[in-house]
């Protein structure tokens, strides 16, 4: 009778977890990440083809479920255009809270995928965030709204400042409770100022 490989397969994520959050990916060893899962490395190999597999399988969600959030709060703020004007969709709570529901990923997004194709997850998000944003400016323009005329290079700067504040509690690793307060203070900083500078 085949034994189940489910519980198996949950010590392995488990372990490989431990190993990335503590060593990063460059350092991980299979070796170890099979030891403390219980297995043989021949036996890991049956769950997972390689090291990236292993990194992708604990990363890819929380990446996907960050992209559809973002797209979710876009979709919100576009169908507000038509007032042409800012309105707080309270995406900086929602954004750390999501951060903070996936933590372990996001360190690893942040603080430990060198060497792996997610070390520029930061810069894909500002890039998310600027065309996002644009992408809203027109909205309200569209709907006869005032933007001001405004300097790209200038705007892509500020757009990747406002992505990446949202990665420091991780990097000072703050609590939930202290994220989510910073988060509301990013709000109250970053919001008059875009308004400002944007004119709308």
């Amino acid at each position: 009778m085949p034994r189940d490989k489910t519980e198996t397969h949950k010590r392995i994520i488990e372990a490989a977890k431990k190993e990335f959050l503590t060593y990063g990916y460059g350092e991980a060893s299979l070796r170890r990440i099979a030891a403390d899962a219980g297995i043989q490395v021949g036996g890991l190999y049956k769950h997972f083809a390689s090291k990236d597999a292993l990194f992708v399988s604990l990363v890819e969600p929380a990446i996907e479920g960050f992209y559809r959030l973002y797209h979710e709060i876009e979709t919100e703020y576009i169908d507000e255009a038509a007032k042409a004007e800012w309105e707080d969709q309270g995406e900086a709570v929602r954004v750390m809270s999501f951060i903070y529901d996936h933590l372990d990923q996001f360190k690893l997004l942040i603080l430990r995928s060198e060497g792996t194709r997610f070390e520029d997850f930061k810069h894909e998000a500002a890039k998310l965030e600027e065309e996002a944003t644009l992408h809203y400016l027109d909205e309200i323009k569209a709907n006869g709204g005032h933007v001001n005329d405004f300097d790209r290079t200038e705007f892509h700067l500020l757009s990747t400042a406002y992505v990446e504040s949202f990665f420091q509690p991780l990097i000072h690793d703050l609590g939930r409770e202290e994220a989510l307060h910073y988060a509301k203070t990013l709000a109250e900083f970053y919001q008059p100022a875009w308004k400002k500078w944007l004119g709308i």
